[in-house]
C-alpha cells in the first residue's frame, strides 16, 4: 500500500487514491461541502492535549512522534482506516508544514501495520 500525506487546501490528484483528512479541528476557510476528501477520521489525531503541548515545537518534534505513536498503538481506527483504502492513501492536514506535522508520524505508523 502506497501512503503519502497532502495538505487538506491542494487540489485533488487522481494518483492520491482515497483521500482522507486526519486533522481533529475542521480546517479553517475549508467549506463543509467542498468534497476534497472522501473521509474525515479525526479519530486518528493526536489527543487535544497533545497537539497543544506539541504546538509544532521543533525542539518536541521527537518525543511529540513517541507520544503520538503511543496514542495510536491502541486505536482500531487506524486498522480499519487500512482496510478501507485500497492500493492508496492520502492522509491530509490543514497545517502549513507538513513535514513537521502529525500526518507524517501517522502514516509511518500505519506504514508498520501493513
Amino acid at each position: 500500500m502506497e501512503i503519502r500525506v497532502g495538505r487538506v487546501y491542494d487540489e485533488p490528484s487522481k494518483d492520491d487514491g482515497r483521500r482522507v483528512l486526519v486533522d481533529r479541528l475542521w480546517p479553517r476557510g475549508l467549506r463543509k461541502d467542498s468534497g476534497h476528501f472522501d473521509k474525515w477520521a479525526k479519530e486518528v489525531a493526536p489527543s487535544a492535549e497533545l497537539r497543544k503541548w506539541y504546538a509544532h515545537d521543533p525542539s518536541r518534534k521527537a518525543e511529540f512522534a513517541d507520544r503520538y505513536r503511543a496514542e495510536l498503538a491502541g486505536n482500531p481506527e487506524c486498522h480499519r482506516l487500512l482496510e478501507e483504502s485500497g492500493d492508496r492513501l492520502t492522509l491530509l492536514t490543514a497545517t502549513k508544514d507538513v513535514d513537521s506535522s502529525h500526518a507524517v508520524v501517522l502514516a509511518d505508523f500505519l506504514r508498520t501495520l501493513t
